[in-house]
């Protein structure tokens, strides 16, 4: 009699750990097809984000991307590509340089778009270079144009020559060579107006 409650509690604890591997298989398959099935939506957003850009639309591809990107933890490597790709066309050269970077990191020269990648990449890194060298040019325009600086109440500024010290100092194979700043006369300062002279190339130093 013993022995057969014995074989009856054992069935029955062999059959609540089957039925509890049989719950938690359960369990990872609904996990398994929840992922996909993300996976499956996060696919076809990418795929209507890279056809909005292939048609032209890229600023509404952006906002899908960037929609894209908050919803999710990992971005997957070919968003990194047509993101970056994306971004050329909106003159977002720093962007479009980061993106594509980070795909070719990931994917070396292997990745299906690795060669337009580092097509992209030179093409992004030429634009800004432009960029910046319009930067400076405008800024250069600015600076020189026939504006007069206000000094403030003093009227006087520190001598962008000599920085304030009266002497310039140069060097030789002798060694450094001082001489009294023609621009300021060794005050160290300019007033106003030989400030904006200066600044224009019209202050004569006598």
């Amino acid at each position: 009699m013993k022995l057969y409650v014995s074989f009856l509690l054992a069935l029955g604890t062999l059959s609540a750990i089957a039925q509890s591997q049989s719950e938690k298989n359960k369990i990872k398959e609904l996990e398994l097809m929840r992922q996909m099935n993300q996976t499956r939506k996060i696919t076809m957003k990418i795929d209507s984000a890279v056809r909005l850009s292939d048609e032209g639309h890229y600023p509404e591809a952006d906002a899908q991307f960037r929609l894209i990107l908050k919803s999710i933890r990992s971005v997957p490597t070919d968003l990194t590509y047509h993101f970056g790709k994306n971004s050329f066309f909106l003159g977002k050269y720093r962007q479009s340089i980061d993106w594509l970077n980070k795909y070719i990191q990931l994917k070396g020269t292997q990745g299906q778009y690795s060669e337009e990648a580092i097509e992209w990449l030179g093409k992004a890194e030429q634009e800004l270079l432009k960029e910046k060298a319009q930067e400076t040019k405008h800024a250069y325009e600015v600076l020189s144009g026939d504006y007069y600086i206000d000094c403030g109440p003093t009227g006087k500024v520190v001598c962008p020559s000599c920085k304030g010290s009266g002497v310039i100092i140069k060097k030789n194979y002798f060694g450094e060579v001082y001489k009294s700043c023609p621009a300021c006369k060794k005050q160290g300062y300019l007033n106003c107006d030989d400030y904006n002279k200066l600044l224009k190339g019209k202050l004569i130093a006598e």
